[in-house]
């Protein structure tokens, strides 16, 4: 039985995770503030940690870092209200699993529980800056990063209209899964290099990944490769080679940013967005 510890000054908040994840089946324990947080954990042991960042004594991020150099932690959730860039950009770099918004949502956080239980261990994303209007990462060639990466950048655009929020979104989670995919080829031990900037006027994505690059009209796997009229044609080679669904990134960048440059090589790309 996976065992995990809710460390959660709300007493309400706290009770209703211990209900919930004991009826899912998992085995829980509790603290009330970030002190009796970590002297549990350095005591016991834990799959998960669900933990709240502004809570007496110690915050959920001063208790991550204090873990920072232990030899086996648990992955951490955060859960908060506060959607403040140098919060989120922090709980990145104490190497948070996952962040969750309140009020929770009791079927996201068991499923979000789940995930991050059934996920390999992987290297954790390192900031290489972690300035609200400058960010850059580097991040482990593995699948879920690509997720756990948009949930919280999607934070630092969150006084962005809600459709222009989401479709910036989409064309970067696209986009960062196909430098996963195949400039890191799925090598968790290999690292895409991402940045962040945001001006008054202008979001921009800059994606490296360590592959060798490509060429367009070598995509026949990919939608770009089609007149408008045969973008599907691209599927049955993707199920040929044994490939996920998709192969519309290149496209939904095209149509979505106002400046999409590559390098030579096309292993690198700046997605460019004005705004107003």
């Amino acid at each position: 039985m996976k065992k995990i510890l809710v460390v959660e000054d709300d007493r309400t908040t706290r009770h209703l995770l211990s209900r919930v994840l004991k009826k899912a089946g998992f085995s829980v324990a509790t603290a009330p503030d970030g002190a009796q947080g970590l002297r549990r954990l350095r005591s016991e042991t834990f799959h998960l940690v669900l933990l709240d960042i502004w809570m007496p004594r110690m915050n959920g991020l001063e208790l991550l870092a204090h873990l920072r150099n232990q030899r086996t932690r648990p992955k951490a959730v955060v859960m908060t209200s506060d959607n403040t860039p140098e919060t989120v950009l922090r709980a990145i770099r104490e190497q948070a699993y996952h962040y969750i918004t309140k009020p929770l949502d009791p079927k996201a956080v068991i499923a979000l529980v789940t995930e991050a239980l059934a996920a390999s261990p992987v290297p954790p994303i390192e900031v290489i800056s972690a300035r609200p209007d400058w960010v850059e990462l580097l991040v482990p060639c593995e699948m879920s990063a690509a997720d756990r990466l948009q949930s919280f950048l999607a934070r630092l655009d969150a006084d962005l209209p809600a459709d222009l929020r989401d479709s910036v979104g989409q064309v970067f989670h696209e986009m960062l899964v196909n430098a996963i995919e195949w400039g890191g080829k799925l090598d968790p031990n290999r690292k895409v290099r991402i940045a962040y900037v945001r001006a008054r006027r202008m979001v921009l994505y800059r994606i490296a990944d360590p592959g060798t690059g490509f060429q367009v009209e070598d995509l026949t796997h990919a939608a770009v490769s089609y007149a408008p009229d045969q973008l599907l044609n691209h599927l049955g080679h993707r199920q040929k080679k044994g490939l996920r669904p998709g192969g519309f990134g290149i496209l939904m960048a095209r149509a979505m940013a106002d400046e999409l440059i590559y390098n030579e090589r096309h292993n690198e790309v700046l997605f460019v967005k004005y705004l107003g």
